[in-house]
């Protein structure tokens, strides 16, 4: 365990993505790394890589600044795609972190105007950590996930693939009889919308104006969290606030791109075993 002075302490610097999956893959509810990602940074305590954080874009870039602020484009802003800290840390490491790296992107990455964020509220989290970091919340939207039959998480894009019955990349969404037979759960939650601008406060007022969104610290709680499920019989979604039994150390079957970063890890594992 480690102390909370230690943790004020922490360094920020550059790492590489295997390094970013070997703190990723053993902490964090979400194996999957984002594709387009600039930047992989590191916290150090004593020279020991304790946290990892990426910034780049998500799926669609430029649609998502555009939607945000019409008026800024891909090189004004980033989008943290991963950030995680071993569990050893204390309590508001993670604040403390984030701050750290919103400091860093200050300093060397001028240029950039704001970071975008999502929190998972369909996996139960409301986003209190960019809350504590007083980031603005700009509402949320409604998403869906299947669930295999270990609560092993499945995007959307991997049920289409894996429930195609032809040679297309992608097939059409699996079916209710395929869901049946195979055990599958569909869920719907939210995904809050957070921003922090690290531009000067005549850019900020101008993007604010500009926003078709409301941005505030009127934040998201617990209390708001809620899910909905498919009845397989009624085929009618359920409301429930009763959070989806998603298993986060369930055993990776369904995505690909997670297998194949966990099979990075162990030979680095190996490696090291090897080398020191």
């Amino acid at each position: 365990m480690y102390d909370i002075s230690k943790v004020k302490d922490i360094e920020i610097r550059p790492i590489t993505k295997e390094e970013t999956l070997y703190i990723v893959l053993r902490n964090h509810y979400s194996k999957i790394m984002p594709k387009l990602t600039k930047h992989f940074l590191g916290g150090f305590i004593d020279g020991e890589l304790v946290a990892a954080i990426t910034l780049g874009w998500g799926v669609r870039p430029v649609h998502t600044i555009r939607i945000l602020f019409p008026s800024l484009d891909t090189k004004d802003y980033y989008e943290i795609g991963k950030m995680c800290l071993i569990e050893e840390l204390p309590k508001n490491s993670e604040s403390i972190f984030l701050s750290k790296v919103i400091q860093y992107t200050k300093e060397k990455l001028p240029h950039i105007k704001v970071i975008f964020t999502w929190a998972d509220g369909i996996l139960g989290k409301p986003g209190y950590v960019y809350q504590a970091a007083n980031f603005l919340y700009g509402g949320y939207i409604m998403t869906d996930l299947y669930l295999g039959s270990d609560g092993e998480k499945i995007h959307p894009r991997t049920s289409q693939r894996l429930s195609r019955t032809d040679d297309t990349k992608y097939g059409r969404r699996p079916t209710v009889d395929f869901m049946e037979k195979n055990n599958w759960t569909h869920w719907k939650g939210k995904q809050f919308r957070y921003i922090l601008f690290t531009c000067d406060k005549r850019e900020r007022k101008k993007l604010l104006r500009e926003s078709p969104f409301e941005w505030s610290i009127n934040y998201p709680k617990d209390v708001d969290l809620i899910w909905q499920y498919l009845d397989f019989d009624t085929r009618k979604w359920i409301t429930t606030t009763d959070i989806l039994p998603y298993n986060k150390d369930s055993g990776l079957q369904f995505n690909r791109t997670a297998i194949e970063n966990l099979r990075i890890v162990k030979t680095m594992e190996r490696a090291k075993k090897f080398f020191w």
